[in-house]
Order: structure tokens, then sequence, then C-alpha cells
């Protein structure tokens, strides 16, 4: 659930900061006031593309940040993302995004006060809100889109048949790879083996590389290395006035003090200590020196190495152990080449498993889209005859098994039709030229998915409190009357297991809301400012009459605005 929206420099908005509540929060203003300002801005929120034509004239970047309140019972999903993409949950289990649009385009995102990407805000978005506008994804419905409100519906698990589209889909271009053409092929086999053998002559070793050049940087600086260490040995153990002997002798007068004063044998064990430590460093330090031998035709070879690694890595891969994956597939390659009839043989088999489950997988899939589909037509159906409408609804599925059909969201074709008018022909659902028609299915299509989808996690969601939020930017468009008290009467119904954010222009459904707000602009000093303010009471009262007579308000309409909200409490 939202419970914070702040913005700064975004647009006409100076600074701005709303806590929005549970149920169904309005919002009201005039004409041009600034009204869809913000779902655009929680829409940037939810990883839409950002432009720096949002950042406030005069101003360096904008910012928007939100804070979403979640149930750690109802909201696993979250958890799992952010751990995935390394970021901690916050101390109270809500979700706190930010997002900094600066000049040039470039901008930041920060999620739970981390550094974050806006992919990671796309993979948050789902479980978070969902932001519906005025003829979106109705007039933008395309095969995927369709196909994929129907799964939303009927939760539908679209992972294995993904995994299995997938499986198939490899084992064919493999086989296309060993049927290519034979003067191709054998081209390839020709570099494959010259590849294969500059590779496994160099009889490469995982690491090797890093241990040459460490190797290297000792020989070619042997001398000054050996002098370094004799002289830290010299002044650590054996020289005039070395370390070692300075201890000692501390050490003796210290006992000499301990004889007398008992609290100096701690001091004695310490000076011990150190004594032994010096002389261990000391040893150290002499035995490496003896070890280190300035070999001019050691380096050279050495330095012949690297030079060959070098060559491998700028042709095979920019690490040695990339190198290493390289000649080991170029192997492979060839190993299926020279067992290519064999080879052909078991991907054909294995070809053949993997397309049974695909279709398996893929007949399930269609059998529980099918059995959603009739759910669906139902409550959809049901949805928008009570929003002052008569219609018939339909979803059309088409099925074709041929190997040319397949996909990774399976082998459906699923459309929406409607007639909005008894006696009328079904038309597909993008079709329907009236925009206050379009609004009112679009709701009802909408409420229907978010009212039968995961059916587990409803109840506990209801138990918990938790709401997910639910967002409409002038849904109410092309409507009034019967029609909008229908549909302030659904966002109503909608409201009690979600959070809904609307923008209307519409009385009739301003005064079902649980909260509303007002958006107003105004001009100081020469500059326009949005500002948005919650109204209750007799404001709540005076902004309603205004949306009912307009500029100029009369008795009449403040009576009328008194009633509405009285009897759609």
């Amino acid at each position: 659930m939202l419970t914070e929206l702040r913005l700064e420099n975004y647009a006409v908005i100076d600074h701005v900061a709303v806590e929005f509540g549970r149920g169904l929060n309005l919002l009201t203003g005039e004409t041009g006031a600034g009204k869809s300002i913000l779902i655009d801005a929680l829409a940037l929120l939810l990883g839409e593309k950002a432009s720096s034509d949002v950042i406030r004239a005069g101003a360096e970047r904008a910012v928007i940040s939100a804070v979403f309140e979640t149930e750690s019972a109802a909201e696993k999903p979250l958890a799992a993302i952010l751990e995935t993409n390394g970021l901690d949950e916050s101390d109270d289990g809500s979700v706190i995004l930010r997002r900094e649009i600066s000049t040039g385009g470039k901008g930041r995102v920060f999620v739970n006060n981390q550094p974050a990407t806006v992919a990671v805000l796309r993979q948050l978005a789902p479980h978070l809100a969902a932001v519906h506008a005025q003829n979106e994804s109705i007039l933008s419905f395309d095969a995927a889109a369709r196909l994929e409100l129907l799964d939303a519906f009927a939760a539908s698990q679209v992972e294995p048949i993904e995994t299995a589209f997938n499986a198939w889909k490899q084992i064919g271009t493999r086989m296309d790879e060993l049927e290519q053409g034979e003067q191709d092929r054998l081209r390839l086999v020709d570099l494959w083996v010259f590849q294969k053998r500059e590779i496994e002559d160099a009889r490469l070793q995982s690491g090797e590389d890093e241990r040459l050049e460490a190797e290297k940087r000792v020989l070619a600086n042997a001398e000054k290395i050996y002098n370094a260490a004799m002289n830290a040995f010299d002044l650590l153990y054996e020289g005039n006035g070395s370390t070692a002997s300075s201890l000692r002798a501390a050490q003796k007068q210290v006992q000499e003090l301990a004889r007398y004063e008992p609290k100096f044998e701690d001091a004695v064990a310490a000076l011990e200590s150190a004594r032994i430590s010096v002389e261990d460093v000391g040893a150290t330090v002499r035995d490496y020196a003896g070890g280190i031998h300035a070999l001019p035709e050691h380096l050279a070879q050495i330095e012949d190495r690297l030079a060959l690694l070098d060559r491998l890595k700028r042709k095979y891969g920019p690490t040695l152990d990339e190198v290493i994956h390289f000649g080991a597939e170029v192997a492979r390659k060839l190993s299926e080449i020279e067992n290519k009839d064999e080879i052909l043989r078991q991907l054909r088999n294995e070809l053949v498993n993997a397309a049974e489950k695909y279709v398996q997988a893929a007949r399930a899939l269609s059998k529980k889209r099918a059995d959603s589909a009739r759910k669906l037509e139902k409550a959809v159906e049901a949805e928008i005859n009570d929003l002052a409408m008569k219609v018939t609804f339909r979803i059309e599925i088409s099925t074709s098994e041929q190997e040319q059909s397949w996909s990774a969201s399976g082998i459906d074709q699923v459309v929406y039709m409607i007639a909005t008018n008894p006696g009328e022909p079904l038309r597909r659902l993008e079709h329907i030229a009236s925009g206050g028609e379009l609004s009112r299915v679009m709701l009802a299509l909408k409420a229907s998915i978010e009212a039968g989808k995961s059916p587990g996690s409803r109840p506990e969601r209801e138990k918990s409190g938790a709401q997910r939020t639910l967002v409409f930017d002038e849904i109410d468009t092309g409507i009034g009357g019967r029609a909008a008290e229908a549909v302030g009467k659904k966002l109503k119904a909608l409201a009690r297991n979600n959070q809904v954010l609307c923008v209307t222009h519409l009385p009739q459904i301003a005064t079902f809301g649980d909260h509303h707000f007002v958006i107003e602009k105004k001009e100081s000093g020469g500059r326009t400012r949005t500002s948005i303010r919650a109204v209750t009471g007799d404001e709540r009262t005076e902004e309603v009459a205004r949306m009912l007579s307009g500029a100029k308000l009369t008795e009449t309409s403040r009576k009328h605005a008194e009633q509405m909200i009285k009897s759609n409490a």
C-alpha cells in the first residue's frame, strides 16, 4: 500500500508530500491543475522511461520518492527480489523507492536508500502498484498483453512451458549447426582444428598468467628485493644495535625492575613476545633473500610465456580461463562433427522427447486458459452490467499444435470480443468506438482480474490488512449520470481489498472516496506552482459543489453536494 509520495522540482511542482490512506483515494481539481502529474510521477517510480523534460524550470534535478507499506506474510516475492539484487529489507518491512532525474537525462535510483537500477524498479512494480490510464492496455492490446491478462486471472504458471520451449529450441539449433552446408562445415572444421591445436599446445593452466606476472616482478627487481630483505634482516636481527638486541637489553633491565616491583612481570612477558616475533620476521626475510636468484635467462622465458598467453587471450578471450573454456568448446564441436551421424540420431531422439514435453505442458496450459476464460467471461460481463451497460463479453482462444505456432508462452492466441448493445454482433474489444464504454469495460476487466487472480493470497491480505495499490487515471472519461455513479460504486467495491487511487473530474465518483485530495495550481512570484491538500468536512463539500456547478458556487450546489456525500459514505 502506498503510504507516502513526495515530489521535488517535478514539472510545475516545487515540493509536494502526500500521505495516502487505505481504501479509495480520490484526486480532483480544475482542468489543467496537474492531477495526472502525480500519476505520471508514480509511474516513473515503477520503472517507466524518464525524460529530463519533467525537471522544473531552473532546477538541476527532479526527485520522486514513495513509501510502500508491505506485509511480510503477503509479500514474499518482494523479499526475494530484494535479495536477488543484493538489497536489504527495511527494518519495518516497508519498501522505500527514490528516483532522481538530472538534466541531460541522467539519473539515479535508490531502493531502501541503497543504489539500484530502473530494472529493479520494474521487477518490484507488479508487487507494489498497477497504473491504469484512460484507454491504456485496451488500445495497446497486442497478442502478448491479451494472453498475459488471462494468465494473470488464471494464476497460470508459464515458467514450465518457457523451460520446455527453450529446451526444444536449443536442441533444434544444435541440429541445424551439425546439418549446415558441407563446404561451410569443412571450412569450420579446419578452423576448429587449428584453434584446438594452438590452445592445446600451449598447455594452459588456470591462474598461470597471474603467477607468472608476480614471478616476473620479482626477477625484474631481484637486486632491489635482495638488498631490501638483507637490510631488513640486518636491522631486525644481526646488525649492531639491531631491534632484537635492543629488545634483549631492554628485557634484562625490566627483569631487574620486576625483582622489586611485580607489576613489571607482564612487561617482561610482552618484551619476550616482541623479541621472538622480531627474530621470526628476521629469519623469514633472510630465508627469502637466500632464495632470490637474478637469472636473466629465466626472466626471458617468463616474458616469452606471458607474451604467448596475452596473444591467446586477445584471440580467444579476455581471461585465461575463458581461453581454456573456448578450447574445450572447440574440442566438443569437433567431437560432434567427427561423430555427426551418431550425435544427430541422439539429438533427434532428444528433440522428439523435448517436443512431447512441450506439447504436454502447452495442452495443460491451454486447458487451464480455456477453463479460466469461461469464468473470466462471466465475471467481466457481470462487472460491466453493474456499470450501466448491457453487454455480451466473450474470450476467443485459438489453439494450434503446429510447430510454427509454438512459442515460450504456449500454443494459444487470445482475442477479447464484446457486443455493447443487445442484438449487435461481437467485435474485438480494442475496436470499441465510445470512450465512455471503453473506460467502463476497462474498469470491469481490471476489477475482475484483480478480484480473481492469486486467490490464495486474498485471505492473507484481508487478514493482515495489506492492500495492493491500483491507480486509475481519469478512468471515467466520456461517462456521466447513472454510469458515473455505477463507476463510483465499482471503485468503492474494488477498494475494499485494494488501495485505489483515482483521478476523476466527476462529482458522482468523488463522493465515494474514503480520502479526498484537491490539486490546485496557483501563480506566486511570477512562477506557477501546483499544490495538493487533503479535504474533509466543509472543504470537501465545497470541492464537490465546485465540481457540480463550476467556479460559481451556489447554496443549491452545496446542499446537493452534502446530500451526495452522505448518501455515498
